[in-house]
């Protein structure tokens, strides 16, 4: 049904406490960061040094981690899989999922296919767009061993499906992350771009209990734009989008029946109250809170994204949205609280962590409850997720912007709520030493934590000793 006020306000009233005390430990993050004035300071033990560390299952080195921490490799771009196609490369955003007594991994695939139509590169069946290689595909693994029991394609036809986001329906959202579609893109630096059958920038919905390819319904009401990540708040249904553009907003989709994405609804862009057109990328402190309202996007799906990626963008500016740097992974606690990443936002262009309160159907606060103060800390953060029954923030870096001033090498790091960063794993896979981590996911019950190199073409099942955390 549609969300109304009413049911907003009773599903907020159940959450209420648990809003409160953890809203109490980002305050101390907060209040951590503003007395700390040294890298040193601001880093934590975690669960120990690094070290390289082999697979258990085929012996070659790809991650250091601390010690006493395992993991297998899975998946590798180029293998065939059980329906017969072969694995895409550039694994990226992924979600586990519980189903009867298997885990199932999606996973998707950020293929580019050259900006340019290539008749024939669909991955499987069904595709929406049979002249894109982008997609997803699902692994199906035994809990116990780790291994995968089957594999094949899930969506297929799509195009940069970069990141996405599960929902508590046992669906992940995948999203494209361009707005190429029929029209020829020209420009004096770079080949013509487009010219594609279908319309791209679009969300698709691929259920974990798929066996096979899904039919790809593009959910256009959800905007057509560079989409990155999508968060659902599950005690109310509503979901929150990222944009990875220079210039990005922060959307919310309030569908106009709960978990029916394909029947519709109206999509918003955040705005700072009493502060049109605020812009957050820079001259900000950690802990900074503002309140925030929605204005809604009248057009989601315009035709001008065909040439102009910020179409969807403007809209909502010119009625005095907010602006933010690059917005990329996003991830919902149980009590509805939205934590989304800026890769390269900040005064150091090192990234910051937000987080979305909502406070009513209306209104809510932002709270910047991070910023790099230096790329040996965090150095462009991308996806996230938080391990269950924690409060700790497992982040992807990919930060092989040299050009930006980013940093040759890529961490997971943890951040956790006094304020400290840890680092949990470092990439060190012969000649792939740029490669973006992409994909965190835990297994619903936190044992094994899941992720992607994307250059390398690979997916990591990893387990260990997770309450050794200090921080």
């Amino acid at each position: 049904m549609m969300i109304n006020r009413r049911d907003f306000l009773f599903k907020m009233s159940m959450a209420t406490t648990g809003v409160a005390l953890g809203f109490s430990g980002f305050q101390h993050r907060a209040q951590a960061l503003t007395t700390h004035d040294t890298v040193a300071a601001m880093r934590s033990y975690g669960f120990g040094e690094l070290v390289p560390t082999l697979t258990q299952n085929t012996g070659e080195t790809f991650l250091a981690l601390p010690k006493g921490f395992k993991y297998k490799v899975l998946g590798k771009a180029g293998s065939k899989m059980s329906d017969g196609h072969i694995t895409p490369s550039s694994h990226d955003g992924m979600a586990c999922f519980q189903i009867g007594n298997e885990l199932r991994l999606i996973r998707n695939h950020e293929v580019s296919n050259g900006k340019i139509p290539k008749p024939g590169a669909a991955i499987g069946e069904n595709p929406y767009d049979e002249t894109t290689g982008g997609g997803t595909t699902t692994l199906v693994i035994n809990p116990e061993t780790l291994e995968v029991i089957k594999d094949f394609v899930s969506l297929s036809g799509t195009l940069n499906n970069c990141a996405g986001g599960r929902t508590p329906w046992k669906s992940w959202i995948s999203c494209e992350e361009t707005t190429l579609g029929q029209a020829i893109r020209t420009n004096q630096v770079i080949n013509p771009t487009g010219g594609y059958p279908k319309a791209h920038g679009y969300c698709f919905e691929v259920f974990a209990s798929a066996n096979a390819s899904v039919e790809p319904v593009p959910l256009k009401a959800m905007g057509r734009f560079k989409h990155e990540a999508i968060a659902v708040d599950q005690n109310t249904g509503i979901i929150y989008l990222t944009e990875d553009a220079k210039t990005a907003g922060f959307y919310r989709f309030l569908p106009q029946r709960n978990q029916y994405l394909a029947e519709g609804g109206t999509l918003q862009m955040l705005k700072i109250k009493d502060k049109d057109a605020f812009d957050t990328r820079k001259g900000l402190k950690t802990g900074q809170c503002f309140a925030t309202n929605w204005v809604t996007i009248d057009h989601p799906d315009p035709v001008a994204a065909d040439l102009d990626e910020s179409a969807v963008y403007k809209q909502g500016l010119g009625k005095g949205a907010a602006t933010f740097a690059r917005l990329e992974g996003a991830y919902s606690d149980e009590h509805g609280r939205i934590y989304f990443v800026s890769t390269n936002g900040g005064d150091n262009r090192g990234g910051q962590i937000w987080r979305y309160d909502p406070n009513s159907i209306e209104e809510g606060t932002v709270t910047l409850i991070f910023e790099s103060p230096s790329p040996e800390i965090l150095d462009m953060p991308d996806n996230i997720c938080l391990k269950p029954n924690s409060d700790l923030l497992f982040i992807c870096e990919d930060s092989d912007y040299l050009g930006e001033g980013g940093t040759p090498e890529n961490y997971m790091r943890i951040l956790s709520p006094n304020g400290k960063m840890a680092n949990f794993a470092k990439n060190i896979a012969k000649d792939f030493e740029t490669s973006e981590f992409a994909g965190s996911t835990f297994s619903e019950d936190g044992k094994t934590l899941f992720v992607n190199l994307q250059a390398v073409g690979a997916t990591f099942a990893i387990w260990g000793d997770w309450n050794t955390f200090r921080r």
